[in-house]
């Protein structure tokens, strides 16, 4: 049965001499695996499909479905959204690859979740048009809101009684945690503010210097790796702290 989807490629490897097999997060199935015939063959037909591919692409499916199968096929595709700085801005495409990145590390079972799909989708749109400070921002954003959509939302917020944020529990506590996994001071009350945002556009109002950036995006990156078995390292990641200012 063929079935229209949205998806977001994730990752794209070369599979004999004309075709490719891609890993997209789909909004019906979730994330999955699809064989992609002659878009590398050398004709006028098929000159530049194999550039819709590309990790971060925005696509419209027609795809065949088989549940007791790995790999699917798609029978058609085409744009759902055309980027207009990602793929040339170096800031904003390595917080794209950052993104991408970390939900190849974060997605472990094809389960289908609208919301997550959602959250992915408007954050690399909003990041296109976004300021550089949008952009310096959205990677600690994104990260949190992740970890909500993945079942461990961050709980609590901010306070005299809530001073610290222990990334084992995964919430706002009062004492300071006996093992070093833990923020507070200023690194918490930021965290409980990026976590509690309604709207993408007042990341704009949140200033953060180079060292605080680094800081927290390193604490969100333990809040992963003590909640996702086998997360791994993330190759995106060290640079992403080098282009942020």
């Amino acid at each position: 049965m063929v079935h229209a989807t949205k998806g977001v490629v994730l990752r794209t490897i070369k599979y004999g001499d004309t075709s490719v097999i891609t890993s997209i997060y789909t909004e019906l199935f979730g994330i999955q695996q699809y064989i992609v015939k002659g878009v590398r063959q050398s004709t006028k037909k098929s000159a530049g499909k194999a550039g819709y591919f590309q990790p971060g692409a925005i696509l419209d499916l027609e795809v065949y479905h088989n549940e007791l199968k790995q790999l699917q096929f798609i029978k058609e595709f085409k744009w759902a959204h055309i980027y207009e700085s990602i793929f040339f801005d170096v800031v904003k495409n390595t917080v794209a690859m950052y993104i991408i990145e970390l939900l190849q590390h974060s997605l472990k079972q094809p389960e289908a979740n609208p919301e997550l799909f959602y959250l992915i989708e408007d954050s690399l749109k909003q990041l296109d048009k976004g300021t550089p400070l949008f952009a310096g921002n959205l990677p600690l954003y994104f990260t949190l809101h992740l970890a909500a959509e993945l079942g461990f939302q961050l709980q609590g917020e901010y306070g005299l009684d809530s001073a610290f944020v222990d990334w084992q529990e995964g919430s706002f506590v009062k004492e300071q945690p006996a093992h070093p996994y833990y923020v507070d001071g200023q690194l918490a009350a930021i965290t409980s503010r990026i976590a509690n945002l309604p709207f993408y556009n007042e990341l704009e109002m949140i200033a953060l210097n180079q060292q605080t950036r680094r800081q927290l995006l390193e604490a969100y990156q333990q809040f992963l790796v003590l909640h996702i078995p086998g997360f791994g390292e993330m190759k995106s990641y060290k640079i992403l702290q080098e282009v942020l200012r």
